[in-house]
């Protein structure tokens, strides 16, 4: 991907307004071109519905619906997509009617050989616990034993410096917290976390294989709204990737550590194996998640720049769902380097997050701008934000995100790839942040989305000067912080 370097001068402007008319000229090929999705006014009948479907060109409706009265249509062969846009909302029984947006992932895609994930085999196919850390007072920190590419416990530490580097999230303060609060085995545990991407490599099904890193008691049942089936193995690597960030096996001598690794992860396949996947698809992910049983929602995938509310109603409405029930949302701000956040994180009461590098900086690629909630680790060269004393971009840039993933595009082969930098790297620590606040109890047994994004914001960690709230929202999310006992909103 490139990255638009940041500055606050008039020529940088005029190059991102350039930038975006050009991606505004290419919007006609981001939507799938022989559909459409539809909403009809209440109670409209089947066969009133039919009728309105063949007039507008369409055949059968597709037979999983969206939600009670939103319909995904397939146009026939020759039948133009704004002819049957028009006659669709012309109708009257008919509330209104999208091409189906594309959206894509938000991170770089990897271009340098992994390190290979090492021979030590966890004994046990139970998630690992931190006894070591079940006598820590909330002030201390836990070290987990695994050796990253070390032979040396902790090792994990020279690479994730996104835990545990002076601009990463304090995991080590955090899952003190937790075994301190007394959850058995620390880490999130009892909270289920979906994760909305191109799958999760978290079970062994023909081809496909586990994570080495991950156990398969850390996982719910899923589904694949791609394939259409139960099975939403990873084809990509970046859902496992994303993943892993949230839960990767902790504390078991092997590989890396995960930031919340005590959660169940919930995969749910809404991108291909080219990480892109329509709107109604991931609205239909969302669905699912909520109607069982997710607490935490993570979206590390964006819409193009020119994608508004108005193109993706289906989505919009299954995130206010979301809201409704009580789940909360956590979604990428995009990759773009714009001063606007993309959707589906500009969406209302989504958090959106932004992308921080290893130096403490905004991410250059990292979109910025008005209702940005929070800014999170997702590596990579720094932006050009004069007066900011963190942000160097005439040095070399800062490390990627490290964890257990493909390393290739065997689904296979796993190892600790380099390349993988962007928006959908922060997101995932904010999810997990989340979900570590609701297994601590520090607000109680049943916070709110509006508790938990108040108590995110309140103890996240200040950035940039006094100005740049558009630039890194409240700030660099703190899971060390968030979990301690007292403070905004606590109950205890």
């Amino acid at each position: 991907m490139s990255f638009i370097p940041r500055t606050r001068s008039i020529a940088a402007l005029c190059t991102l307004v350039l930038l975006f008319a050009a991606s505004s000229a290419s919007a006609q090929s981001t939507y799938t071109p022989n559909v459409v999705v539809v909403k009809y006014a209440y109670a409209t009948a089947p066969r009133a519905r039919a009728t309105i479907a063949l007039e507008a060109g369409a055949g059968a409706e597709e037979p999983k619906a969206i939600a009670s009265h939103t319909r995904i249509l397939r146009l026939k062969p020759g039948v133009p997509l704004a002819t049957a846009l028009a006659r669709l909302r012309h109708e009257p029984h008919v509330q209104w009617a999208v091409p189906d947006y594309t959206a894509h992932t938000s991170e770089a895609t990897p271009t340098t050989e992994a390190v290979p994930t090492s021979e030590a085999v966890p004994t046990t196919e139970a998630a690992p616990t931190s006894e070591a850390a079940s006598a820590l007072p909330p002030t201390a920190s836990y070290i987990p034993n695994d050796p990253g590419t070390t032979h040396t416990p902790g090792g994990w530490q020279q690479l994730q410096w996104n835990f545990a580097g002076p601009f990463g999230v304090d995991a080590p303060r955090a899952w003190a917290n937790l075994a301190a609060d007394g959850a058995r085995g620390g880490g999130g545990r009892g909270v289920v976390v979906a994760v909305l991407d191109t799958g999760i490599a978290y079970s062994n099904r023909g081809r496909f294989r586990r994570s080495p890193d991950f156990t398969s008691t850390q996982f719910v049942a899923g589904y694949d709204f791609v394939d259409h089936d139960p099975y939403a193995n990873d084809r990509n690597g970046h859902g496992t990737h994303v993943a892993g960030t949230i839960a990767e096996a902790t504390g078991n001598h092997r590989d890396l550590t995960g930031l919340a690794y005590g959660v169940r992860l919930m995969p749910v396949r809404v991108l291909d194996s080219e990480g892109e996947g329509d709107a109604s698809v991931i609205a239909q992910g969302v669905r699912f998640a909520v109607n069982h049983g997710a607490r935490v929602i993570n979206l590390s995938l964006e819409f193009s720049s020119f994608v508004t509310a108005s193109d993706i109603p289906e989505l919009l409405e299954a995130l206010r769902y979301a809201r409704h029930r009580g789940v909360l949302v956590v979604a990428a701000a995009g990759n773009e380097g714009h001063r606007a956040i993309a959707y589906p994180a500009r969406a209302p009461k989504v958090v959106s997050v932004g992308a921080t590098t290893e130096h403490g900086c905004l991410a250059s690629f990292s979109n910025d701008g008005s209702g940005l909630t929070l800014v999170a680790p997702g590596g990579g060269p720094d932006a050009d934000l004069p007066g900011d004393p963190n942000c160097h971009p005439e040095e070399p840039a800062g490390r990627d995100i490290f964890q257990v993933t493909f390393t290739g595009s065997s689904p296979r082969r796993f190892g600790i790839p380099s390349g993988y930098d962007g928006t959908s790297m922060a997101t995932p620590h904010v999810s997990a942040t989340a979900a570590l606040i609701i297994a601590s109890r520090v607000l109680g047994p049943n916070p709110t989305p509006a508790q938990l994004i108040a108590r995110l914001r309140a103890t996240a960690r200040k950035l940039g000067s006094p100005g740049d709230h558009t630039l890194y929202g409240s700030g660099l999310v703190d899971a060390g912080a968030a979990t301690a006992p007292g403070g905004p909103g606590a109950v205890r």
